[in-house]
């Protein structure tokens, strides 16, 4: 039996409308869609594909998706889910841009925002705490996380820099200690082991014929992703000059997408020292913004990409002074193409060597330090976002109370009570205008 292509459209479809909660939320939903309801993989070769995609930058849930659209249906299949499951989330995100920077200054929306910016740091930090947990499995790891902290927040070192000294302590450690750096492959805390049951893919099932590993198909494959990427920003670079938005915005988010290891948290550091410090073409409070509304929409949370480039592209007008929205529009289009493209060649590339690996995949020592450097990085951001939600006018000012108030619900709410993410943005946007309401 095999599920019609039409059904499977239709589902990814509908999850691309539902899937929120993070990368955890979206996973889990995963798992009791296609492994518990409707049998379409069952739970070891689901597992197998999510620790694949666990040990690849970009985001997870995605690659998730993609992979299996790809071994269900083959590439097309692959590339239609993982369109589907985005494409939401980067239409909701430009029409949540043009709001935001049309009628950002209305008092009621302000106050909204008010609410939400201390939650979203105290959710930054939870996620440091939580990715701690999982990663931070020896004093060694912990070293690396305070070494990663102190080299952003003190020497301002970039993110690609941390990474790479990560990635080199790893592959050395993994030689000399590989007890500390080869810890067991990640799954999510949600998903619970059961048996393979008559799912439409089972264990016993045969690897499909398009997911064996072919040599010249990987290369055809190879091929066709560089001309993808070659051709718009060359395009781009021809039409508008290297200096401008547009191929910059393709050339920094092509270096976000191979950046994320770790997750979305692990790139908006970068994503802050380039777009916020660098370039400026965001400030600060609409970087936590668009965290807050990445937060809050369907899709992977990675999409608070596509907000920052359409920010960015609404603010220059690159197309026009009159054509502010399709300027932001394109520039969102152009960061979302170039963020997800390195991550559907690498399901399709890499995906029929994963499919003939079944129980011997792990993950890096490598991949095991960058982890825990990433730690470092995050707990940074929160500090940077709790800084500027704090002392909205700098330490010269005053500190706001009601932010450090909302910030310590939201942590509670988090860490004692493992509330949403939803529901606490729910009530501390309900909290912000409240207090507008009290003047």
């Amino acid at each position: 039996m095999k599920v019609p292509l039409t059904e499977a459209l239709w589902f990814w479809t509908k999850l691309g409308f539902i899937s929120f909660g993070g990368p955890a939320g979206q996973i889990a939903v995963l798992h009791t869609e296609l492994v518990e309801k409707r049998r379409w993989i069952s739970e070891r070769r689901f597992l197998h594909a999510l620790n694949y995609c666990m040990l690849l930058p970009g985001p997870e849930a995605q690659q998730l998706v993609t992979y299996i659209g790809w071994l269900m249906h083959r590439s097309v299949g692959g590339i239609l889910a993982g369109v589907l499951f985005v494409l939401p989330s980067l239409l909701i995100l430009i029409g949540l841009g043009w709001v935001y920077l049309t009628f950002g200054q209305t008092p009621w929306i302000a106050a909204l925002f008010f609410g939400i910016k201390p939650a979203v740091t105290a959710i930054v930090l939870y996620a440091a705490l939580k990715i701690g947990r999982r990663a931070l499995a020896h004093r060694v790891l912990w070293f690396i996380s305070g070494l990663s902290f102190i080299a952003i927040f003190v020497f301002n070192i970039p993110f690609p820099v941390i990474v790479i000294c990560a990635a080199l302590i790893g592959v050395w450690g993994g030689k000399k200690y590989p007890a500390i750096f080869s810890p067991k492959a990640r799954t999510i805390d949600t998903v619970t082991a059961q048996g393979s049951g008559d799912a439409i893919i089972g264990d016993g099932t045969p690897t499909p014929v398009h997911a064996i590993f072919n040599l010249r198909s990987s290369l055809k494959k190879g091929a066709v992703g560089a001309l993808l990427w070659t051709l718009p920003i060359t395009l781009l670079i021809l039409f508008f000059g290297w200096k401008a938005l547009y191929p910059q915005l393709a050339w920094f988010f092509t270096k976000a997408a191979l950046l994320t290891f770790g997750g979305a948290y692990a790139v908006l550091p970068y994503v802050y020292q380039g777009a916020v410090e660098h370039y400026q073409w965001v400030t600060a409070s609409q970087m936590i913004d668009g965290l807050a509304l990445g937060e809050a929409t369907p899709g992977p949370l990675i999409m608070v990409l596509a907000f920052v480039a359409y920010i960015a592209g609404h603010v220059q007008a690159t197309l026009g002074p009159d054509m502010a929205f399709w300027s932001g529009a394109v520039a969102a289009c152009i960061a979302t193409w170039f963020t997800f493209l390195p991550s559907f060649l690498f399901i399709l590339i890499g995906g029929p060597l994963i499919e003939s690996t079944h129980g011997k995949l792990g993950f890096t020592a490598p991949l095991t330090a960058i982890t825990a450097a990433v730690v470092g990085v995050i707990v940074n951001l929160g500090l940077f976002f709790a800084y500027h939600v704090f002392f909205p006018a700098g330490f010269a000012g005053t500190i706001s109370i009601p932010s450090v108030l909302i910030c310590a619900a939201a942590a509670i709410a988090l860490i004692r009570f493992q509330l949403g993410i939803m529901t606490v943005l729910a009530g501390a946007a309900f909290t912000g205008l409240f207090l507008g309401w009290l003047g």
